[in-house]
């Protein structure tokens, strides 16, 4: 029961923001990353009521959803950007790759919103406040005031979790893994941040 709620719930947010891109009134990077966060932070949930092979399960359907959408152009307000990306197959992916890295709710909740949370925001300050601080990465625009929004809310998100799960994890270190958040987004261009983000962060808090 939960896990179709959980489907349809995606699918609508899904429907609800393509109608919304569809009306033209809104920055087309704001449509992306919105529902980015929104479908990213529901999914990092997951764990807490949904067994770790129904979330491999239905990563593999994103997958598969996500190529014949692109193929036939069906939900055009996250595959249409002006620059090249891998980011929607790489979430599809990142999805069901965590859960063969940890089996601790709270660290696959943690990585994933690594990739949701902290990076659409980071993508979302970039586009109003980073037109002078800009600078590149393989060929990739970047921003200053995008770079620290990551760190901020990736970092953020770390306590958080760390808070809420009732363990225990020096301050240094967790500012040290969301350093090291930072820079996987940075180098990780292209959209392939969605995927090695929630990878590398679940690895190092599943080492600790």
């Amino acid at each position: 029961m939960y896990i179709a709620l959980s489907i349809i719930a995606v699918a609508i947010m899904l429907v609800i923001n393509e109608i919304w891109w569809r009306g033209k009134d809104n920055h087309k990077e704001h449509s992306r990353k919105i529902i980015h966060i929104l479908v990213g932070s529901f999914i990092a949930f997951w764990p807490f009521y949904m067994s770790w092979n129904w979330i491999r399960i239905i990563s593999l359907a994103f997958l598969i959803g996500t190529l014949i959408s692109k193929l036939l152009n069906i939900f055009t307000s996250i595959h249409e950007v002006e620059r090249f990306t891998v980011g929607e197959i790489s979430f599809a992916i990142a999805v069901g790759a965590v859960t063969f890295i940890t089996k601790i709710d709270w660290i696959y909740a943690a990585a994933i919103l690594q990739m949701s949370l902290a990076d659409g925001l980071a993508a979302i300050a970039g586009v109003h406040f980073g037109h002078k601080n800009k600078y590149k990465v393989f060929g990739a625009t970047k921003s200053i005031v995008g770079s620290i929004t990551f760190f901020v809310v990736s970092t953020a998100t770390l306590f958080a979790a760390v808070y809420l799960a009732r363990v225990r994890i020096p301050t240094l270190e967790l500012i040290g893994i969301g350093l090291v958040a930072a820079i996987v987004e940075n180098i990780a261009v292209y959209g392939l941040d969605d995927l090695f983000l929630p990878v590398v962060v679940a690895f190092i808090l599943s080492q600790i």
